[in-house]
């Protein structure tokens, strides 16, 4: 398993149930091929340098995930096919990064506890 981090950017002006359904069969799609989500992070509405496609603003989710490539493919076309996508990229992450990132997630965890 590969771990990835993936950033979408949906339309500002589509409605919460659409971004929510768009998330949910892409995480569906990634399940179905024994891929595990992580983290999702919803950053909320921000306005973009410059136009994308006739757009000002959209809204942006990043999702921490481990799979294997089929996985990612099959998620991946799901934004592909969603009219609410404007763009949408991901990234393999490094083996190093993603430990550090597990590392210190169980280091703010057993802080918490």
């Amino acid at each position: 398993m590969r771990p990835y981090e993936t950033m979408v950017i949906f339309d500002a002006a589509a409605d919460e149930a659409a971004v929510n359904g768009v998330l949910e069969r892409a995480l569906d799609a990634l399940k179905a091929k024994d891929g595990k989500p992580g983290r999702v992070e919803r950053w909320g509405k921000r306005t973009f340098a410059y136009e994308l496609q006739h757009k000002r603003e959209g809204y942006y989710v990043v999702i921490e995930l481990t799979a294997e490539p089929p996985a990612v493919a099959d998620m991946e076309r799901v934004f592909v096919l969603a009219d609410e996508v404007l763009r949408h990229k991901v990234m393999r992450l490094p083996d190093k990064v993603a430990g550090r990132r597990a590392e210190a997630a169980a280091a703010a965890s057993s802080k918490e506890g």
